[in-house]
């Protein structure tokens, strides 16, 4: 059996093609200040503040650039890492929530700035007995500025995978 010369090129063409595409749909991995603006300090986020004193809590007073997002993200293929504040939970686990930056962010703390959340919707719920660790979100990332009772949120991602993130 012999090969003709443009089977031969086909072949050669889509050996090098699958590897193009499969960089394609590879998430980028960012971290916490991928999703400030380039150019914007994060010590520029945060103003003065004010402590409500009914309920023993700092607020602060975040300034315009705190709801700025990053041009660059909306819309893209996106891997971090964060932490989960539950929204919507099943009988099977967490299906929606806030991802922070840290542990504690909007609970115990004053919550960081609206470009500093990201609210996320899962296709698979995360057990919600592993709600303390840190955990690799994958899916694609949008700007969605949006309020909750917990806080102002910037980002939206529908989490395609998650999981255990190790140091």
């Amino acid at each position: 059996m012999s090969i003709s010369r443009r089977d031969l090129f086909i072949c050669a063409a889509a050996g090098v093609a699958l590897p193009r595409a499969a960089l394609c749909f590879s998430p980028r991995e960012i971290t916490w200040d991928d999703l400030i603006p380039p150019g914007v300090p994060y010590s520029e986020i945060i103003g003065e503040g004010e402590m409500d004193e009914a309920n023993d809590l700092w607020r602060p007073v975040f300034d315009s650039n705190a709801t700025k997002l990053n041009p660059a993200l909306n819309g893209a293929l996106i891997k971090m890492p964060g932490f989960i504040i539950p929204l919507e939970t099943t009988s099977d686990g967490v299906t929606e929530f806030i991802l922070v930056p840290y542990v504690g962010a909007c609970l115990h703390t004053p919550p960081p700035p609206p470009n500093q959340l990201v609210f996320v919707k899962s296709k698979t719920p995360w057990p919600s007995d592993d709600l303390f660790g840190a955990v690799w979100v994958t899916g694609f990332i949008q700007h969605e500025l949006q309020s909750t009772d917990i806080a102002d949120i910037g980002y939206a991602l529908e989490a395609d995978k998650m999981e255990v993130y190790v140091w």
